[in-house]
Order: structure tokens, then sequence, then C-alpha cells
């Protein structure tokens, strides 16, 4: 579709239902409900991606989409879909064991599709304002359960401090990535002079960090937010801003050491647990992962190459365990808690080979200075370090927070290279057609 084709289909004569600005826009409208919906519900933003899916694909242009499928941060999360489709194929699970694990692999496939759309919508800033205000919100809603507990919507049974809806470990990776993400927007409105509103997403950053401080953390989120913090700091500031950013953080880590016992605690649970699993087999959050990494590398030595196919986890850790259930030798999980060894037991070194592809592939649309490039490293850097100690990329929180962040932040990163000059505006409403 030329330029003039476009605005011909955006004139006022058509119908509403034709426009391809009215469908974008709505398509941006979904987009932005599911930012605001995610860290509050998984139903709702399920149902907010079906409907965006369905806007998104309206006007789509069938040609060039196909033709974006080429490149590797479009291909790759495909050929992981495909392969734990094809996985199935091989692996001695229940059907519906096969079927259900390759559930969590169907969020890839939005992926392209967010490329595609933002590579030509003005409004991916939405999408990420939205998910920081939701989180804000769920933020000073997280410190007045924390003095209110009975106002929490969780069951009694499973109620935790400061927790409203879902649990510690999702709110914690929003907090962290919102308090770090903060960091660049902040160090450009001081060079600006913009004091009053840097000043107002310092408050904001430290409302984040505050409530992982006093109220609760995840341990990791715990381990994984330094890295955040090196990795980009590392790759987007000078060598002097690295060493004042070094000081500052090691200055709020002893005063967040010394000030929280909820850190302190959290932080102690590490050595205790670890003890707790090696001498009496007790079931512990550390003791549980090393159980299920030891046993899951072993299956893995088993079938290198391919693994042992699609849902295959549960029958390996079921013929795998040893003693009563109430010990960790005896735990099943279809789950090892971490995302290389969750693939590489289902899939082997071909799975393992295709996820570090796509995650590299997905590190390098993220190059150059801006705070696009800076949201999206951060997601996929998050992403990973997180992921060696759950499988988050197929959780359905946090794998959605890296579908949204990197399919938003990666169209933005494709639309601002040269090589796209050809995807131009057509219109005040921000819909942008391919000119030829």
């Amino acid at each position: 579709m030329n330029a003039k084709a476009a605005r011909s289909l955006a004139s006022p004569a058509l119908p509403g239902w034709r426009d391809p600005a009215i469908a974008v826009t709505t398509a941006d409208i979904f987009a932005v409900l599911t930012a605001l919906a995610l860290p509050w519900s998984t139903s709702l933003t399920a149902i907010f991606v079906l409907l965006w899916l369905a806007a998104a694909a309206w006007m789509l242009d069938y040609r060039v989409y196909f033709q974006s499928l080429k490149r590797p941060a479009c291909a790759l999360p495909l050929a992981l879909f495909a392969l734990a489709a094809v996985g199935t194929l091989w692996s001695d699970a229940p059907w519906a064991a096969r079927l259900y694990a390759v559930g969590p692999t169907l969020k890839l496939l939005v992926l392209p599709g967010l490329f595609y759309h933002f590579q030509r919508s003005a409004r991916g800033m939405w999408v990420f304002t939205a998910f920081l205000v939701s989180c804000a919100v769920l933020m000073a809603i997280s410190w007045i359960v924390a003095f209110e507990p009975d106002l929490t919507l969780k069951p009694a049974a499973d109620a935790s401090r400061g927790i409203f809806v879902k649990n510690y470990i999702d709110q914690s990776q929003e907090f962290a990535l919102c308090a770090v993400a903060l960091a660049y927007p902040i160090a450009n409105l001081l060079r600006a002079g913009r004091i009053w509103l840097a000043a107002a997403l310092v408050a904001l950053a430290l409302g984040f960090v505050l409530n992982m401080m006093f109220v609760t953390v995840s341990r990791t989120a715990l381990v994984t937010m330094p890295i955040m913090l090196a990795v980009v700091a590392a790759l987007h500031l000078t060598w002097r801003s690295n060493v004042i950013l070094l000081c500052i953080a090691v200055v709020l880590a002893a005063s967040a050491w010394a000030m929280s016992p909820q850190l302190r605690s959290t932080t102690e649970r590490f050595s205790r647990d670890y003890a707790i699993y090696k001498e009496r087999d007790q079931p512990t959050s550390i003791g549980l992962r090393l159980e299920f990494w030891q046993k899951s590398l072993r299956f893995f030595a088993g079938a290198p190459i391919v693994g042992h196919g699609t849902g295959s986890t549960r029958g390996l850790f079921e013929h795998a365990a040893t003693g009563p259930k109430v010990l960790a030798g005896g735990q099943v999980i279809g789950n090892p808690h971490n995302q290389t060894l969750n693939v590489a037991v289902q899939w082997g070194t071909v799975g393992v080979v295709v996820l570090y592809a796509m995650w590299l592939s997905h590190l390098l649309l993220f190059r150059g200075d801006g705070v696009v490039p800076w949201i999206g490293l951060l997601v996929v850097v998050q992403n990973i370090f997180t992921s060696l100690f759950n499988s988050h990329l197929f959780d359905f929180h946090e794998g959605w927070m890296y579908v949204l962040g990197v399919g938003v932040a990666g169209g933005m990163a494709l639309r601002m290279r040269p090589e796209n000059a050809a995807v131009v505006p057509a219109n005040r409403d921000g819909w942008h057609a391919r000119a030829r």
C-alpha cells in the first residue's frame, strides 16, 4: 500500500470500520489496556491481548508482515514455538500434558505482530506509561495493605504482607523494572534543568525501592536488580557516570541493609534454607531449586540433542523421585525453575540454541542511546537473569512483561532505524504506511 492509497483509505468519506487510522488507534488502546491490566489480572490481560490481535490484524499488510518475519528477532520466537509444537511428536507424556506444555510458548507468536504494529504506530510510549502508572497505583495499594492486611484480595491461606493481588514474585519484578527504568528519564530531566519533574520521578522510583525494602521483595529481584543496573549502565553510561553510580549504589545498599529488617531477613534466608536442605532434606526454596537443577541436568544428559519432548518434564521427575513427598528428593514438578533447563529437558541442545539466539537477537535490537533502547534492553536483561532462578519466559506474568516490553520497544526501535525511513506518517493519528 502506497502513501497516497493510505491517505485515501483514511478519508472521512469512508465508513469508520474501514478507516485504518481508527483500526490502529483501536489496537493502540487495547495495547495500553493490556499494559494497565498486566499487574492486576491474568484474565483481563488475556482478553485485551486477544482484542489487540483482532484490531491489529484488521488492516494488516500481510505481504509486508510476512517479509518482516525474516528478521531473526521475529523468526526465532516463532522457531521456539514450532519446536514446542513439533516436540510433542517424540514425547512420552500424555497428549493432554504435551498440548498444555505448548501453551506457554503461544505468547511468543505475538512478538512479530507487536514489532510490525509499533514500527508504524506513534503511541508506543503510551503503553510504557500505562504500565508505569498501573504499577505506581499497585505500589500505593501495597503500602496500604501492608498496614491493613484485611484489604487484600488474596485468600487468607495465600495472603502475604503487602500483596493486594497476584504474588510477591510478580510484584517484585514489576517494581524492580520500573525503578531501574526511571533512571534514564530522571538523568535526562536533570540535564535539561527540569528539576520538579525529575524530583517527581525520583520520588516514584524511591517508592518502588522502599516498598521492596520494607514491605516485601523476592530474592530473585534482590539478586537481579543490581545486575540489571550494572549491565545497562555499562552499555549506556560513561565510565565516570558508572563510578558515580557505583558509589551511590553502595551507599544506598548499605543504608538499606542497616534500616530494613525485611531486607536482612530475606537475604539471611539464603544460607538458612540451604543449610536446612542439606542437613534435613527439607523442601526449602533454595533446596528445591538445587534438587530440580541436579535432576534436570541428568535428564538433559539422557537426551542431549532434541530432549525428551514437549511436556515430558513432570513424568521424568515422577520417575526420579526418591523418598516421601514431604522431602526435597520426593518432590515432583513440571517446571525446573530455570529457563535454560526447562528448554533443555524438553528440546535438548537444539532448544537451548534457539532460546539463546532469540535473547541475543532481541538484545541487538536495542543498540544505541535513547529511552526506547534503555527500556527494551532492561526488559531483556531482566528476563535473562531472572530466568536463572525461574522459567520466566514461560510464566504468564513475566512472560507477558517480556513480550509486551520487547515487542513495543522493538517496534519503536525499528522505526527509528535509517533503513526504515520508507515508513512515514500518513496522518496526525500516528498511523504509518510504507511508501514505495
